[in-house]
């Protein structure tokens, strides 16, 4: 009995210790009401309701979830630390360290947003230059079958002695990574392109500049859109890299970072963050393609 009781002891001191323990349970109640009020509620809050109610199962699965981490962690420490910290140190986290992991999210968005543009735009303007012109494919084809199956980490070496900065470097391979997929997609989006309506636009006496801007981008969009999202999954992957080999800043640096001091709570906290980020990204893509390619609704199955 009497060790039982240390036990029990030891467990409360061990909870009590956890200063985030009460924003958990507050976090947790808010899960649970907010599940239980759009399942419930759903027919009196229109769009919302229906929003909260199709969430729901994911709600309630998420809630399980957590409380199933705190019991093997912060109740009965099944699973050991530091290498796997309750959430309430994870909360702890974001609360203590918010500064230096804002700082963090803005070097990895300003470092993975420049590479990106670069090499979508680059990226772009080559695949519809292949695509329309036999001359530039002739030229650019053979470079692209030489380059392109190379992994952008395997340029690490030669980008960090060649580019005068590790940020320069960097940006040229992220842009490296997603350039090669929006190239070819877009170039096959180009070259897939029906000659019946080429041959319509020069029956109205369309300029090349207009069956290149009017007729062939516009069909070869969804293509396009393939390539951007591949492209980014690409630079996000190629960001990480960077940041813990060259760059003193970002996410990929803070987890490095995390791990050398044995924070496995920072670093938990950093791939959370890291993780809303990319689906924050493909989330706006989405919204973007959806918006340029409202002519393809209900044909585009993805």
């Amino acid at each position: 009995m009497a060790t039982g009781f240390r036990r029990g002891r030891g467990r409360q001191r061990r909870l009590d210790r956890l200063s985030r323990t009460h924003s958990l349970g507050i976090a947790a109640f808010v899960i649970a009401a907010t599940a239980l009020f759009g399942t419930v509620g759903a027919d009196y809050l229109g769009y919302t309701g229906r929003a909260l109610r199709q969430r729901a199962p994911w709600l309630i699965v998420l809630g399980v979830f957590l409380t199933l981490w705190e019991v093997a962690t912060a109740k009965f420490a099944w699973l050991p630390l530091p290498f796997f910290p309750p959430p309430q140190a994870i909360i702890e986290v974001y609360t203590d360290d918010l500064p230096k992991l804002l700082d963090s999210v803005f070097a990895s968005v300003k470092l993975q947003l420049g590479g990106y543009i670069i090499g979508a735009t680059v990226g772009f303007l080559t695949g519809v230059s292949i695509g329309w012109s036999r001359a530039v494919g002739y030229w650019l084809h053979p470079v692209l079958r030489f380059i392109g199956p190379l992994p952008a980490t395997a340029w690490l070496p030669i980008a960090f002695f060649t580019f005068p900065s590790s940020w320069s470097a960097s940006t040229f391979l992220i842009a490296l990574a997603t350039g090669f997929p929006v190239t070819v997609l877009t170039w096959s989006g180009v070259a897939s392109v029906s000659g019946a309506y080429y041959d319509v636009a020069r029956t109205l006496g369309a300029k090349p500049s207009f069956l290149v801007l009017k007729v062939a981008i516009p069909a070869a969009l969804p293509h396009v859109f393939v390539g951007l999202f591949m492209g980014l999954g690409a630079s996000f992957a190629l960001l990480v890299i960077a940041e813990m080999i060259g760059v003193k800043a970002g996410l990929g640096w803070y987890l490095q970072w995390a791990q050398g001091w044995a924070a496995y709570a920072n670093m938990y906290a950093a791939l959370i963050v890291m993780s809303l980020l990319c689906s924050g990204a493909i989330t706006l893509l989405f919204a973007v393609r959806d918006r340029l390619l409202v002519w393809q609704k209900g044909t585009v199955k993805w």
